[in-house]
């Protein structure tokens, strides 16, 4: 809202304002064409001219010859004066003379004769006044404003107004007004074909941007310099406002003026307060300039001034027009006209009309919007990226209308919002990250171990509570035969069998970055790959697996030693999609995962003991954990599941079983194909060797039985070779 204010001009922001004034000049200086125009020269009284002509202002008989020089012989199109005549020429003597006339020289008849005859030639200002009469000339003057309680300051004689007084009446329409003004002599004004003002607009960093082109004073309105001087080019065309609405009167809408000419219409895009930015060619003497005593007495090239529009300036010292703008700290005020006439003869100005000001509003809730929905949203690299992407958008979209629709789009305002935005999201981001870092801990301590929270606090975007779907490997382990086991302890020793063997157990766990998610009486539930992605999930949970088995197998003699029963795991393992995340109800809630894959995993550690195996896993976490050995079970269909599944027992780590195990693996897996092809026979005699070599193994048992009952009882042709499990 800060930034839309400023934007709407309901209050100005000074940075914001400053900013933007910057970024103008930059993308001015950076497109600007960096040539003059071969249309305009600049007659410079320049410090030669001052040196061979004398001192400013010179002798008006001086200018009419000047006058006739430039039309007659250099055959310009337009001269334009950025220098005003206010003052009488008395430089002549003609004043001295008609005193004389008047008192000592009263009788005497010659010389009364000889000043009768000579008047005409020393009357500077009618000569001069006669030279521009009949000719494209247009003479400058200023406005200025009184001081508070002064008295108005005029002088000399202005112009017409090219609109009078009531023509806008009723119109809303930030003119810029001033009270007073310092005009050319009557005489000279009379014989012009027209004149300008030449006050260009000071903006708040003292630095000019633009011209006035239509100012008020006392009711009727008066056009600048380089508007008049376009104008007695095109022949003194008739000048009419451009509105955005003609109906509406409530709103200004002065957004152009028109030149109507013969050659064409030329537009004039005009700002809130009627004026236009200057479409400055390039820095200082970018413009043609000729010393104003080498085209008094010819010396200049006639080429160089034949056709022009000639503007006359001054450059000397003590005279300088300089001014402060854009492209130069130090700039002619000539050649501040001569841009602003190059812009409006190419149609090349950039425009800063009202309705910028919506266009710019709308930009900027558009993209605050945007910024203050995803940001929050999103981690800090892709916040990043998105403001980036923002600030990126916010330029091409400023220098894409600056280009091609000559349109000065205001560009600060968004690029410090947007950086603003950023700042405040990071910072929020910073403390939220904390406070997520404390909660993460808070809530995960009790399921992973610390080294893994430590983890998630460093990287809490990749942490979630809530519910989603991931690929994961499910874990449950439960000790053999607990219920005898229970029946046989005290309850306090019961207790401290517990301790001893989940401890280690879940230590193993954790020391693969696994989840506890539960402990169910002597069965322990976990899982790999939440909260943290694990992309080797269904390896940490196999070598977990065949750790606890070992771990467990290491406590047996400490178990003995306490008068204990021996313990022993199954270790059912499966890999899936699965969700994951707080579930629950309002009462109470835990971070869980829930899914078939995971009634599958439990399903297999029921099945261990079925085979003797320690740890039986899905063929999913086989697929995934290809860095061990296995040993394929069975094909089978658990209770609730109608799609046979093949489970295998993990041996080992490639690298780590023994020859003599593989083999056993090779003779059991030619044993497990004759039984599927119903080669009873084979397989019988194949399980035979085998129960020599393993004479405890209770899988070669379990495959004994069978072929002895499908020998008894075939179970026919279309038979798959799946054995169903009738409990869970």
């Amino acid at each position: 809202m800060l930034f839309l204010g400023d934007a709407a001009k309901f209050y100005r922001l000074g940075f914001v304002q400053y900013v933007d004034a910057k970024l103008y000049d930059y993308r001015l200086r950076l497109t600007m064409p960096k040539t003059g125009d071969d249309r305009i020269v600049i007659l410079d009284i320049d410090e030669k001219s001052l040196k061979e002509e004398g001192r400013w202002p010179w002798s008006r008989d001086k200018m009419a010859i000047l006058m006739d020089k430039l039309f007659e012989h250099y055959g310009v199109a337009v001269v334009g004066f950025d220098v005003v005549f206010a003052e009488k020429d008395d430089s002549s003597g003609l004043k001295v003379l008609q005193e004389l006339a008047r008192n000592q020289l009263k009788g005497v008849a010659q010389f009364q004769s000889a000043l009768a005859r000579i008047e005409p030639q020393l009357e500077y200002d009618r000569r001069f006044a006669d030279r521009i009469r009949q000719r494209n000339v247009v003479l400058g003057y200023y406005f200025s404003n009184s001081e508070r309680g002064a008295e108005k300051s005029v002088s000399g004689m202005l112009p017409e107004p090219v609109f009078t007084a009531g023509t806008f009446k009723g119109r809303p329409i930030a003119f810029t007004h001033w009270d007073s003004y310092g005009a050319n002599l009557p005489e000279l004004q009379s014989s012009a074909a027209s004149a300008g003002h030449f006050n260009p607009l000071i903006d708040f960093d003292g630095e000019v941007r633009r011209i006035p082109m239509i100012v008020e004073y006392n009711g009727a309105y008066y056009e600048s310099l380089s508007l008049a001087v376009v104008r007695a080019v095109l022949g003194m065309p008739k000048l009419s406002p451009g509105y955005a609405t003609e109906k509406d009167k409530n709103y200004g809408g002065l957004e152009w003026l028109t030149l109507e000419s013969a050659q064409g219409n030329l537009r004039i895009p005009v700002d809130a307060e009627v004026s236009s930015l200057v479409s400055f060619r390039g820095e200082s003497g970018t413009f043609r300039y000729i010393s104003m005593s080498d085209a008094l007495h010819g010396r200049a090239p006639r080429a160089d001034l034949q056709n022009k529009i000639v503007l006359v300036g001054t450059t000397a010292p003590g005279l300088r027009d300089m001014r402060s703008t854009p492209v130069g700290e130090v700039y002619p005020g000539v050649e501040a006209h001569a841009s602003m006439i190059s812009g409006i003869l190419d149609q090349d100005i950039k425009q800063n009309p009202p309705y910028v000001l919506g266009a710019n509003v709308l930009l900027l809730l558009v993209i605050g919007v945007a910024l203050a929905i995803l940001l929050p949203m999103l981690n800090p690299v892709y916040g990043t990226l998105l403001s980036a992407g923002m600030l990126l958008l916010e330029v091409v979209i400023s220098g894409t209308v600056w280009q091609y629709g000559n349109l000065a789009l205001p560009l600060a305002g968004g690029l410090i919002m947007v950086l603003a935005l950023f700042a405040l999201n990071m910072t929020f981001g910073y403390f939220t990250t904390e406070r997520t870092k404390r909660q993460i801990t808070g809530l995960f301590g009790q399921y992973v171990p610390s080294e893994v929270v430590d983890e998630m606090s460093k990287n809490p975007e990749q942490v979630s509570m809530e519910g989603e779907s991931r690929e994961m490997s499910i874990l449950f382990s439960d000790v053999r035969g607990f219920t005898t086991i229970s029946e046989g302890l005290e309850p306090r020793d019961l207790s401290l069998l517990m301790n001893e063997f989940l401890t280690p157990l879940s230590r193993v766990i954790y020391s693969h970055r696994g989840t506890i998610d539960k402990y169910m009486g002597d069965c322990i539930m976990a899982f790999w790959g939440a909260p943290l992605p694990d992309e080797r999930h269904a390896y940490q949970a196999v070598l977990s697996g065949l750790e606890m088995q070992r771990k467990l197998r290491d406590l047996q003699p400490h178990f003995k030693e306490r008068g204990w029963p021996e313990i022993h795991i199954g270790v059912g393992i499966n890999t899936g999609r699965v969700s994951v995340g707080n579930m629950g109800s309002e009462v109470r809630v835990a971070y869980t995962v829930m899914g078939d894959a995971v009634n599958l995993a439990s399903r297999l550690e029921g099945i261990t003991k079925e085979y003797g195996a320690g740890v039986v896993v899905g063929e999913s976490t086989r697929e995934q954990a290809p860095e061990f050995i296995y040993r394929e079970l069975d094909l089978v269909r658990v209770k609730g599941k109608d799609k046979p599944v093949a489970i295998f027992e993990p041996l080992g780590l490639v690298g780590e079983v023994g020859q003599a195990l593989l083999e056993e693996i090779k003779l059991f897996q030619q044993a497990l194909r004759l039984y599927r092809k119903q080669d009873w026979d084979r397989a019988e005699l194949q399980l035979f060797n085998l129960l020599k070599i393993s004479p405890d193994s209770r899988l070669y048992e379990v495959y004994s039985e069978r072929v002895v009952h499908y020998r008894n009882s075939p179970p026919g042709e279309n038979w798959d070779g799946v054995f169903v499990f009738k409990t869970k």
